[in-house]
């Protein structure tokens, strides 16, 4: 495989654990597998600068945003840490720290990495006003009523009212300031998370794969009475404001503390490297005593002026870094190897293994990824299996100790059928996986193709989901995506005691007849063509008839379509029972060409010029901007780079994104200026 085939793979592979590990709250990889393959991305498209693509993995962060809730701008962008799991990577970071200082003294705040769910705590006056998800950083669900539940943090400060009243109770405590938000972790109990777990198993429903799954989960539930009972506990490990009480991030925590947040015990200032190393190696067999689930320490140049000195990379600050304990490992039984179903058809052997205790929970199964991860460990039945669990996320196996293995014990041969539908499996030349080729009539994927329909970036059809696909699915209401739309309410209304919600449903699909044509391409489930192959193909051909009939040459003239994607655009539409799909598609009403807004150019002001789009506008959406970009005939990118004309830039701009523009000498255009740019002229 060459290193540009090889970056492909890997967007493709991260923007799926992105989706799981943000959205569906189901990661299949240890957060390390993740950030080392995030980092062989990064070599490789630093040295292959001509494959730039502003919608990479690099360029972004996850998102774990719900419509369910309302979405709400962030004061200051929730930026991720960068990642290490070696001690020599921190020596590394304390040295540019010294460099980028010059020499000036420094101490570093240590603190325990909680692995929850980051939240964002606004007070004004002593009292609790919003509190906020991370969302992609620049904006996150309101789950105010939510977090109201949570015992651990406070909805009025109790230091408030006497200080306005200029009582000296607390004297040897900063005043509290007027407006500022306090950052950290929503977390689950380890107690509380296998309490669930136990009850959720009795209930034959799925189990959490984690602590920090299920507070995720639980956070962004519609009934807070039901988060109230999962009992939820918060640690906050941030302080951001117009006027800190200290200059020190240390001392801005501990007047938190005393003000009556809940700041972890386990915080420490040091002032040498080697105190930092004894920091984490005392915390990382100490950490495991802990109720909560921890993955690592955070160290952070401690005062706020030192920060801003030192400033931030496009996607993390220069003046922290997170040091991530290496995975746990146990030894036990692999019992038998069972096989799972993709939405693809992609075949997916799990290996089921006695029961081990591995970082806190019960481990019984494993990913094995494809035949060539279990050739390469030669696996048999029976054999002794070493299994890590990094990130207490779903496991896998690192190792076999053959010398345990029994004589008579037989090799793990990969099935050559479709366990779900007897189809005789296929393995494209050049990738790992085996495919089902019965994609019209696999359960698996034809569910799975549905549920891909109706996801938010795709037809954003609310109130359905996994569950209630599956249950349509089993009952014959539905075969394909085509048969949503002629779900009437009677036939989801059960003995009438559903009217509400199925109406809602009703609703949601008929409301889906409005989502643009780009989108429609997106929910297709077209193997390989993601968002951006889909946003690209629908502004080429501007319509589903065109699109359906372009040759291969016609489809890899589409600037970032290559042959792979052209060849299975071709070989969807040449499909009968596609075909038929996508008539009744549009004979149900779903959008088949691009709106008479988006086609229409009002002129060439912009041709050439590549434009980022930054911040909240006042005049119109940033979707509507990006309209008005394309119509006078320029180029939407998502990043900033050598290549960009300008920035438009509205209010509360990401400072890594300013800061990236002054260092480029990137213009920054205002919503006025712009909206001038492309008016006509007299």
């Amino acid at each position: 495989m060459s290193e540009t085939e090889r970056i492909i793979q890997l967007r493709k592979e991260l923007h799926e654990h992105n989706y799981r590990y943000y959205v569906l709250n189901q990661p299949i990889v240890s957060d390390q597998d993740f950030d080392f393959m995030m980092h062989e991305l990064q070599d490789l498209e630093a040295r292959h600068p001509e494959m730039d693509d502003p919608n990479s993995p690099t360029q972004r962060v996850g998102s774990d945003l719900n419509q369910e809730f309302t979405q709400v701008e962030h004061q200051y962008p929730m930026l991720s840490l960068a990642n290490t799991y070696s001690e020599t990577d921190v020596a590394d970071w304390y040295g540019s720290v010294t460099r980028g200082l010059g020499g000036e003294p420094f101490e570093v705040c240590c603190e325990l990495k909680y692995d929850g769910l980051s939240i964002s705590l606004t007070y004004e006056n002593g009292r609790l006003v919003r509190g906020v998800t991370r969302g992609d950083g620049v904006r996150g669900d309101d789950v105010t009523g939510n977090v109201k539940t949570i015992r651990a943090i406070p909805l009025v400060l109790p230091g408030w009212e006497e200080q306005q009243r200029g009582l000296d109770l607390f004297s040897e405590t900063p005043p509290i300031p007027r407006r500022f938000e306090m950052r950290g972790e929503i977390l689950m109990p380890w107690k509380v998370f296998e309490r669930l777990n136990t009850e959720r198993e009795i209930a034959g429903e799925p189990l959490f794969a984690n602590p920090r799954n299920a507070a995720s989960g639980t956070l962004k539930s519609q009934k807070s009475d039901l988060v109230a009972s999962r009992q939820l506990d918060s640690y906050l490990y941030s302080m951001l404001g117009e006027s800190m009480p200290c200059d020190g991030h240390y001392e801005n925590l501990e007047a938190a503390r005393k003000w009556g947040f809940k700041i972890s015990e386990g915080m420490r200032k040091v002032k040498t490297l080697q105190e930092i190393l004894d920091f984490i190696s005392y915390w990382d067999t100490k950490r495991r005593d802990l109720p909560v689930a921890t993955d690592g320490i955070v160290l952070k140049v401690n005062s706020l002026r030192q920060q801003r000195i030192l400033g931030f990379t496009a996607k993390s600050p220069r003046w922290a870094i997170a040091y991530k304990y290496k995975a746990e490992r146990a030894c036990t039984r692999l019992r038998e190897v069972t096989y799972q179903v993709g939405r693809t058809g992609a075949v997916t052997p799990v290996a089921n293994m006695e029961p081990v205790l591995l970082a806190g929970t019960t481990v019984k199964r494993a990913t094995l990824n494809n035949e060539d991860f279990i050739r390469a460990f030669d696996l048999h039945i029976g054999d002794y299996v070493y299994v890590e669990k990094g990130g207490e996320i779903i496991p896998k196996i690192v190792g076999v100790d053959t010398a345990r293995r029994d004589p008579d014990a037989q090799p793990v041969r990969f099935i050559s059928v479709c366990p779900e539908c007897g189809t005789p499996l296929v393995r494209v030349e050049g990738e790992a996986a085996h495919y089902c080729p019965n994609d019209v009539g696999c359960p698996p994927q034809i569910k799975g193709r549905i549920e891909h329909f109706i996801a938010r970036k795709a037809m954003n059809i609310d109130s359905l989901g996994p569950e209630t696909i599956d249950d349509y699915y089993r009952h014959g209401l539905i075969h394909n995506v085509a048969d949503l739309y002629r779900i009437q309410v009677q036939d989801i209304n059960g003995d009438g005691s559903r009217q509400k919600s199925a109406m809602k449903i009703v609703k949601g699909i008929a409301d889906s007849c409005q989502v643009p044509f780009e989108r429609v391409v997106f929910a297709l489930g077209i193997r390989f063509v993601g968002e951006t192959s889909a946003k690209l193909l629908a502004r080429h051909f501007k319509n589903i008839d065109a699109l359906a009939s372009a040759s291969l040459e016609e489809l890899m003239q589409v600037e970032g379509i290559g042959e792979v994607i052209a060849h299975s655009v071709i070989s969807y539409f040449q499909q009968p029972a596609n075909q038929e799909i996508i008539a009744r598609l549009r004979e149900y009403g779903v959008q088949m060409s691009l709106s008479e807004q988006q086609m229409q150019t009002v002129g060439d002001t912009l041709s050439g010029k590549s434009i980022v789009i930054s911040g909240v506008f006042t005049h119109h959406s940033r979707d509507e901007y990006k309209t008005l970009i394309e119509q006078h005939g320029g180029k939407n990118v998502g990043s900033i780079s050598g290549k960009t004309t300008f920035i438009l830039a509205g209010d509360n701009m990401g400072p890594s994104k300013l800061q990236k523009a002054e260092k480029l000498g990137i213009p920054i255009v205002s919503e006025e200026e712009f909206l001038e740019m492309i008016s006509p002229k007299s």
